[in-house]
């Protein structure tokens, strides 16, 4: 087993399901000790429970100052330190121009924009010289689709804030990354074509639309996930990686 993240302490929000659950799976396995959260307490401490190693699942909506202060004072008093962030929590709420409302801005800026920067910025004191943060944006802030501007501005407001925040923590060697899954069959994508027919006719038409003539899995964006977090990408910084598929690529 690689000891990639041996002795290394990793919050990964949204991590009780697909890409944040397979991302806690990967550093735990090379080493690390996970903090995974999720807004559904019984839920998350079961994701927890299902990955083997150092793992530890906290109750928090990352688009509450709340949640977030009680999950990393847990991190304080139990670890005493940082050195891996991903913050992989979101909100995607479909909606063509004509329907969208200020509930939807808000329910969808409040998780990916808002509590992106508030779960960054309430790590800031634990991070450790050195370390790494990964934002988890999407490729739907470089290629359009139809009813998801909201979902798009608030992904390519994530990108903007790499770019930002890689120069503003340079002094301190914290590395600042964007991974962007394109087409990839998660449970929170999949809610967008309940039932499993409609899922399956939803994902093939995803993947028609790539090169690789399928969706991506949790598994293959996390993979990507774990390097940019680990020393492997140690001159990695600003970066955005889109695990896509060739999707917004060619």
């Amino acid at each position: 087993m690689s000891d990639t993240f041996h002795r290394k302490i990793a919050v990964v929000t949204g991590g009780s399901a697909g890409i944040g659950h397979a991302t806690a799976r990967k550093i735990a396995a090379r080493g690390g000790a996970v903090y995974i959260t999720g807004r559904d307490g019984d839920r998350v401490k079961a994701a927890a429970a299902d990955i083997p190693g150092d793992v530890v699942g906290v109750q928090a909506d990352s688009a509450s100052v709340d949640d977030l202060d009680r999950l990393f004072a847990q991190v304080q008093e139990r670890s005493g330190r940082l050195d891996v962030l991903v913050a992989n929590a979101a909100a995607i709420v479909p909606a063509p121009l004509g329907s969208i409302t200020t509930e939807i801005i808000d329910t969808v800026f409040g998780v990916n924009m808002a509590g992106t920067i508030m779960t960054v910025q309430k790590a800031l004191p634990l991070l450790v010289d050195g370390g790494a943060v990964v934002l988890v944006g999407s490729m739907a802030a470089h290629k359009a689709s139809r009813g998801q501007s909201v979902y798009a501005a608030s992904k390519a407001g994530v990108r903007a804030l790499a770019r930002t925040w890689a120069l503003e923590l340079s002094p301190r060697g914290i590395r600042v990354n964007v991974v962007s899954p394109g087409p990839t069959d998660t449970p929170g994508i999949a809610q967008l074509a309940p039932g499993d027919e409609a899922r399956k006719a939803f994902f093939s038409r995803m993947g028609a639309g790539t090169p690789m003539t399928r969706a991506g899995t949790a598994e293959e964006v996390a993979a990507v996930i774990a390097f940019v977090a680990s020393d492997a990408a140690s001159h990695v910084n600003g970066a955005d990686y889109q695990a896509d598929g060739g999707y917004g690529q060619v």
